[in-house]
């Protein structure tokens, strides 16, 4: 009888060990620029909860309107913190949970073997020797908006415009220029910092005050069936050691400003 009930009880462990996994992991819509970021703040989540964070990154405009039409995330981490305040105001968040986690920077990257004067700044985009120059769409992403803000404000936008190759989010338009479809590109600060682009390329800081603020906001969506675990993610963007991570990656996070590098 004994063994009988033993047996009972590993077939039943079984048999729920994985509802119950899955039950532990929440499913976060992030932006394109959090790719390299995310992944390590997810691997401490987990060694600190022991609840895993399943990523899915893309250009923030094309989650907002996946989340309009029923998508089943948890958590939107979002690089223009409009996007959530819209979804906010139209009841598709959880009341009180939109939380401004950091502040993007965009920058010019080359690879390490490109001639090009990045001392320049943005007026090196008007070399002849460019031929493709890779940003993201700005129709959805926001690093794309500012990317054409930036060159609307130095007044070269319409001269270098017909150069342009759009990626669909910032990580692919970074893509572009590691691979050589594109010459030099305008992407995050927070991809040209990370080891994979860092070791190919350099880069160079364009000015903040050329384009608007990259606020970048999470929020809980309503529709999140594991509303627990996604309040502790977002609580856990906020401890010390995950501002810090963040900064590391080149953005300024809320009660300080970015790493120096």
């Amino acid at each position: 009888m004994k063994l009988r009930n033993l047996w009972i009880a590993v077939v039943l462990a079984f048999v729920f060990a994985v509802p119950f996994g899955k039950a532990q992991e929440i499913t976060v819509a992030a932006a394109a620029d959090l790719q390299f970021a995310f992944p390590d703040v997810a691997a401490r989540f987990q060694k600190d909860t022991g609840k895993s964070v399943k990523l899915i990154f893309g250009s923030s405009g094309t989650f907002f309107a996946q989340i309009q039409n029923g998508a089943p995330f948890d958590i939107f981490c979002s690089a223009d913190i409009d996007y959530p305040r819209k979804l906010e105001s139209v009841g598709l968040t959880e009341p009180g949970t939109l939380y401004s986690y950091a502040t993007g920077k965009i920058v010019l990257w080359v690879p390490n073997q490109s001639k090009l004067d990045l001392s320049k700044g943005l007026r090196v985009l008007l070399d002849p020797s460019i031929g493709k120059i890779a940003l993201a769409n700005p129709e959805h992403a926001p690093y794309g908006r500012a990317a054409v803000a930036a060159m609307k404000h130095e007044n070269i936008y319409e001269t270098i415009s017909g150069k342009f190759v759009l990626g669909e989010n910032i990580s692919q338009a970074a893509s572009f220029v590691t691979s050589g479809s594109a010459d030099i590109g305008i992407v995050a600060l927070s991809l040209a910092l990370a080891p994979a682009m860092k070791q190919k390329g350099r880069y160079v800081e364009i000015p903040a005050d050329t384009y608007p603020v990259l606020e970048q906001a999470a929020v809980i969506l309503k529709s999140s069936r594991k509303k627990d675990v996604a309040r502790q993610f977002v609580d856990f963007l906020k401890t010390p050691p995950i501002l810090e991570l963040m900064r590391s990656y080149g953005f300024s996070v809320p009660g300080g400003s970015t790493a120096v590098h």
